[in-house]
């Protein structure tokens, strides 16, 4: 029995709690049953009386009750003036309608006082724990929060300024309201609404109008161990209900952020997202560590206010940009310097960093002169291991380096710890030497406690080099952030000297590293006082240098972390959009067959093209979209114009030019592709290596299994030379189409 009702009390209180029309269903009821009972008082005590009263007073006698229920000054009217009259009621028909009047006085002045009052305390609540939702179509969805969400609101607004947002997390509302309000100003506020809500789960999805959403981006928390695989999961819900029948719109686009960087690579590979595309929409996965190298490498500025983006710091050239008028970088075929990153640390950060940069920097001068990159770590021996397993067909060509200066020794020249135990492509294995080193980027592992003597003397020495051996640049990505601070703070005196730059990893604010270098840069500009003089054969060498800690950067904020790199991505559109249109074999559409198709039509069927891309296809377009940049400062330097000069860009090229251009794309796409998972093919499976036309042909089908026979030295390609060179003469095209789009 009192399992029953309790059974019973909560169903009640559930179905109250549930909607406002619920209370006000549940008074009807209690009105109905309190009508019901006066008129059965009045008809049973009262009898003629009551019917008497109302002919004396002009009443109907079945309004009455329900006078004396709704009105509080109806007894008074009623019955204290009649008795003024000397027509006082008596007996059962006083009883009946004083109870009758008091429960008037119950329900109308006590219950619908409370729920109205409660039902405008229910709406604000719910309106603060996002239980209210409010945007039907055209709204931006982000699901789950996390610190980078607010880069993703401001990226949004940076795009449509009225733009209205939605942030569906199942975090604690007024939480995230408090952590928006000290970036975001009343204005931006007002723009963004936030829902209560489970990523992963479907019933939420018809209450934020997913279909109509412009866009949705998919966050998460990535703390949790089980971010990326909830995100999954989270794309797989949203594409079953999308697909329903009944709904007919679709998000344009879906990014989603993975944690993991194993994960977010086989999203480069791998069609896991199928149903995405075949619902029309575009996915794109989003790396944190990935992003933030993009911003250093590619975009090459950071925000300091993600509320102000126009107040950009821009980040240095890692090529050897420096400040003395007659300072050359990197970018010319015939410099025997390096390029040489050094990350302090294997962290995600590090090995983001590294394979983004592989990715990118490649210069003119490479294979003969390779971009080194170098990893400092305790543990170098065990990381090395894991990240040759994680790249392997990349070391099957090229041969690491690896160091031990945990024991206290010296470092020599890196020639000495050349290792070659990964290697396939070897003489014993009937290989020639131009089948293997033949890349323009190499690794170098580094075993050792960065704060010991060894390795400080390694990175004086390094620096003692800079601009005129190699142009180094040092990654101080450690997890420790501390750790990472008091290093870049207490550098060996020849980093600062040298100005080489140091970019220090900054869990959240950049405030403190900025200030510290703009201070220390603003040195600079007293070129007496700031004068550095030292003698060199015999003769006075000077240089002026800004203060101590005035090539210090900060990176990795998690505030400013999500920074989309639109032009990138539509330069990568048009780049596949060339080789969709090819009209023959390695020839495309003539510039002046393209510049007669208008703007409109082009990016029609470009985005059209780009939707039905493989997405490895996808990311191999959009690497070459970033090494633009790269390209462009080559380009500049072989003009003799300066690396900011962006004036002649897109002049028509020189055959010398082309011919640069296309043996630093090859490079490039030799690392892109064994980075990606290709793998060169073997002495059987290279179509290079056979005579026979038809069996040259079968053979070329093996790049749907990964393995590709163009990954050898430029020298030694066919025809792709010729479609290398042809793409190169079309780089000012691509850059005249994305003029107008923001970087």
């Amino acid at each position: 029995m009192n399992k029953s009702r309790s059974i019973i009390k909560l169903l009640f209180d559930r179905s109250l709690s549930r909607s406002l029309w619920r209370q006000f269903f549940f008074l009807g009821i209690v009105l109905i049953i309190a009508l019901g009972l006066s008129y059965l008082m009045f008809w049973r005590w009262s009898g003629v009386e009551w019917e008497q009263f109302c002919k004396d007073k002009d009443l109907n006698k079945w309004l009455l009750p329900i006078y004396l229920l709704i009105d509080s000054n109806a007894l008074n009217n009623l019955y204290i003036g009649s008795a003024e009259q000397g027509s006082a009621v008596h007996g059962w028909m006083l009883i009946a309608s004083s109870i009758t009047f008091l429960c008037g006085i119950f329900i109308f002045n006590g219950i619908i006082i409370g729920i109205i009052t409660n039902s405008i305390e229910r709406r604000v609540a719910n309106h603060k724990k996002g239980h209210i939702h409010y945007l039907k179509s055209g709204h931006y969805i982000i699901m789950g929060y996390d610190d980078m969400v607010p880069s993703i609101i401001m990226h949004i607004f940076e795009k449509e300024k009225k733009a209205f947002i939605l942030l569906m997390s199942a975090a604690d509302s007024e939480y995230i309201r408090e952590k928006l309000r000290k970036v975001f100003n009343e204005k931006q506020l007002s723009r963004i609404i936030i829902n209560y809500g489970h990523r992963t789960s479907k019933d939420y999805y018809k209450d934020i109008h997913l279909e109509t959403a412009e866009q949705v981006y998919i966050v998460g928390l990535r703390t949790l161990p089980s971010h990326d695989a909830i995100n999954v999961e989270c794309v797989d819900s949203i594409c079953t209900y999308l697909e329903q029948p009944m709904i007919t719109d679709r998000p344009k686009r879906i990014t989603c952020v993975f944690e993991d960087l194993d994960t977010y690579a086989a999203f480069k590979t791998s069609e896991i997202f199928g149903r995405v595309k075949n619902l029309g929409m575009e996915f794109v996965p989003y790396n944190f560590y990935a992003g933030w190298a993009k911003q250093v490498f590619v975009k090459r500025f950071f925000y300091t206010d993600i509320n102000q983006p126009e107040q950009k710091i821009p980040y240095p050239a890692v090529y050897g940009k420096g400040y003395a008028e007659n300072d050359t970088t990197a970018l010319t075929k015939d410099d025997t310097r390096y390029v040489h990153l050094t990350f302090v640390g294997t962290t995600n950060f590090a090995v983001a960093f590294a394979m983004e940069a592989a990715h990118v920097l490649h210069f003119p001068n490479g294979s003969k002169v390779k971009t080194l990159i170098s990893f400092i770590d305790k543990n170098a021996d065990k990381e090395k291991d894991e990240f040759i397993i994680r790249n392997r067909h990349f070391f099957e060509v090229q041969p690491y380096y690896y160091s031990d200066l945990s024991q206290g020794a010296n470092y020599k020249s890196k020639e000495d710890y050349l290792r070659n135990e990964y290697l396939y492509f070897t003489k014993e294995n009937g290989y020639t030497d131009d089948d293997a080193n033949f890349l323009d980027v190499e690794f170098e592992f580094i075993k050792g406690d960065v704060f010991s003597k060894e390795v400080q003397d390694m990175i004086c020495k390094w620096a003692e080099e800079h601009n005129r051996q190699q142009y180094l640049s040092i990654f101080l990505a450690m997890p420790n952030q501390r750790e990472n601070f008091v290093l870049g703070m207490n550098m060996p005196d020849a980093v600062y000297d040298n100005e080489v730059p140091v970019f220090i990893r900054q869990d959240r604010s950049d405030n403190f590293v900025s200030n510290l270098r703009e201070t220390d840069e603003a040195i600079r500009a007293n070129k007496k006082k700031n004068t550095y003089y030292a003698v060199k054969d015999g003769d006075i060498e000077s240089k002026v240098l800004g203060g101590r800690y005035a090539n210090i950067y900060p990176f990795g904020m998690n505030e400013t972390a999500y920074s989309a790199d639109e032009k990138s991505l539509e330069r990568a559109k048009l780049i596949n959009y060339l080789y969709y249109t090819m009209p023959s074999a390695n020839k495309f559409q003539s510039l002046l067959a393209l510049e007669s198709i208008s703007r409109e039509q082009v990016w029609a069927e470009a985005n059209e093209c780009w939707n039905s891309l493989p997405v490895a296809l996808k990311w191999s377009n959009l690497y070459n979209a970033y090494a633009i940049g790269i390209k462009l400062a080559a380009l500049r330097s072989m003009r003799g114009l300066k690396q900011d000069d962006t004036s002649h860009d897109t002049q028509p090229l020189k055959d010398e030019e082309v011919n640069m251009m296309a043996r630093l794309e090859h490079n490039r796409w030799n690392v892109e592709k064994l980075l990606m998972g290709y793998r060169k093919a073997h002495r059987n499976e290279d179509k290079y290596a056979v005579k026979n036309e038809q069996l040259s042909n079968l053979l070329k089908r093996n790049k749907e299994r990964f393995i590709h026979h163009d990954i050898r030295p430029y020298e030694k390609l066919d025809d792709i030379q010729k479609l290398d060179k042809e793409f190169s003469r079309y780089i000012t095209w691509i850059l005249k189409m994305t003029e107008h789009k923001n970087v």
